[in-house]
């Protein structure tokens, strides 16, 4: 979805005059962000999801989308990279199961005491973001079908 449509979507159920008193910002200028860019033939002005969409890539720094989904009450973690079809299924399967029984040890011995620091929360957050991107490797992974490729290879290997 583009910024633009996105924010059209957003108007639907926030008001524009609204946004527009509360940024200081004109109700045209609200009006322009749900609009395609004008480089797309469109009227629209660049708008803020743009411009952070900009920042993201000439900075290369994660920390602003961070930024961003912290202040949305969340927590942000990129997507890796999909392995090559070359790597095996029970071996990625493991590496999830490695990932978690890691998150579940960080836990373990930060309740142990009945009481968990920043510190240890912090070390659990760590492995709960590396379970979250090791199990999103696997699934992007399905998704593209590396994984049937794997077997195509296999049974082709097993046809000779």
């Amino acid at each position: 979805m583009q910024s633009h449509e996105l924010l059209k979507e957003v108007l639907k159920k926030t008001s524009a005059k609204q946004i527009s008193a509360d940024m200081g910002l004109s109700l045209s200028l609200i009006y322009k962000w749900a609009e395609p860019p004008q480089d797309e033939t469109g009227s629209g002005a660049n708008n803020p999801l743009d411009r952070i969409d900009q920042l993201l890539r000439i900075t290369n720094d994660p920390r602003i989308a961070q930024w961003v989904c912290e202040q949305a009450g969340g927590f942000f973690i990129s997507n890796p990279k999909t392995k090559p079809h070359s790597v095996q299924l029970i071996p990625f399967t493991n590496s999830i199961v490695q990932e978690f029984a890691d998150m579940l040890g960080a836990i373990a011995v930060a309740a142990a005491d009945n009481a968990i620091s920043k510190d240890e929360a912090k070390a659990i957050r760590r492995r709960w973001e590396d379970l979250k991107s090791v199990t999103e490797g696997f699934v992007a992974s399905s998704e593209e079908g590396k994984f049937d490729v794997i077997k195509q290879e296999a049974t082709a290997r097993d046809a000779r």
